[in-house]
């Protein structure tokens, strides 16, 4: 049986079990605790060879320079239509207006980093410290500098090269054995947050998720789809048969950085696209390119507003806009960082 349909099946049961059994379901909560630590395990290393390795395999920088720019205006286009999209539904269909709230007293705000500070966090001072604490941004930037380096350095860097090179390959070894785990961890993640949360406590918020859903499905077809369809030249039917596992994977941890290795070993092996592509442009989406958390943050804050009955302004959406892209640029790819 294929990977992705053990993972589908352990979604399913654990969905069940943990509905049928309830909050007791909690007894499960630990394992798939240590599957989330397994694959957090292997982030930090996989992220810095392989993205290492994938700058040195673009020995031109003026390629590297044209795929750099190229995925980040790419990845800030769709955040933001992401998140236009949400705020949109939201304005729209109004699902705010169910849930009447007062406001408490006193507001507790927090500081929203103004861009000068998220330039700032994103450069690491200290990259072993970076790598200690898992900051994927800092460990990212300091990776596309390290395999400039090396590839500048030439021979003399390649001995490093080959120390980050074997490394790499034996991460992707590594993601494979922790993956045979994942359907155990899946049936125990959706066991106790079925359990834990049951069906009551969202039906007050139903009208919310179904939204948000579907405002995602439309993103998916007036964006993803087409940028499959005429910009990289894919069936988008074949497309998602080769990504599913990965696309099963990220529904049941909502968590970017869980999903990345799997997302490259379907890319490589399934979808044909070179490791030097994935390599660099993978890694860097799963931490600035959360399309997903992006849209969420952009429709709730206006359906918390419609809540609370305050209305925004065109200048407050623009400045939401702008926020929910710096916001989920810099959330971490774990579950509830968005």
């Amino acid at each position: 049986m294929k990977l992705w349909m053990k993972i589908l099946i352990g979604l399913g049961l654990g969905a069940a079990v943990g509905l049928l059994v309830g909050p007791d379901a909690v007894f499960l909560k630990p394992i798939g605790q240590i599957f989330i630590s397994l694959i957090n395990m292997i982030i930090v290393l996989l992220i810095l060879s392989s993205m290492t390795v994938g700058i040195t395999a673009i020995h031109d920088p003026k390629k590297l320079g044209r795929v750099g720019i190229k995925t980040l205006i790419l990845y800030l286009i769709t955040t933001a239509v992401a998140i236009v999209i949400g705020i949109s539904f939201a304005k729209i269909f109004e699902p705010g207006t169910s849930l009447p709230l007062r406001l408490p007293e006193p507001i507790g705000i927090i500081q929203t980093p103004s861009i000068t500070e998220m330039l700032y966090s994103i450069v690491p001072s200290n990259p072993i410290q970076a790598l200690a604490e898992g900051n994927v941004l800092q460990i990212i930037v300091f990776s596309v500098f390290l395999g400039l380096a090396i590839n500048f350095a030439g021979e003399r860097g390649k001995p490093l090269l080959k120390v980050l090179d074997s490394l790499a390959e034996v991460m992707y070894r590594l993601t494979s054995i922790v993956m045979e785990f994942s359907p155990i961890g899946v049936f125990a993640i959706m066991a106790w947050v079925a359990g834990t949360f049951g069906s009551a406590v969202l039906l007050p918020l139903l009208k919310f998720l179904a939204l948000y859903y579907f405002a995602c499905l439309v993103h998916i077809v007036i964006v993803f789809l087409p940028m499959l369809k005429w910009m990289a030249k894919v069936n988008p039917i074949e497309f998602f048969k080769g990504m599913k596992e990965a696309i099963i994977m990220a529904f049941s941890t909502c968590s970017s950085s869980a999903t990345l290795p799997i997302s490259m070993k379907c890319a490589e092996e399934n979808l044909g696209i070179s490791k030097n592509i994935t390599s660099f442009v993978l890694p860097l989406g799963s931490t600035i390119n959360m399309n997903g958390a992006a849209l969420y943050q952009g429709m709730a804050a206006v359906f918390i507003a419609q809540a609370y009955g305050l209305e925004l302004n065109l200048f407050a959406l623009t400045t939401l806009v702008i926020t929910a892209i710096l916001s989920s640029i810099g959330a971490a790819g774990i579950p509830g960082s968005g």
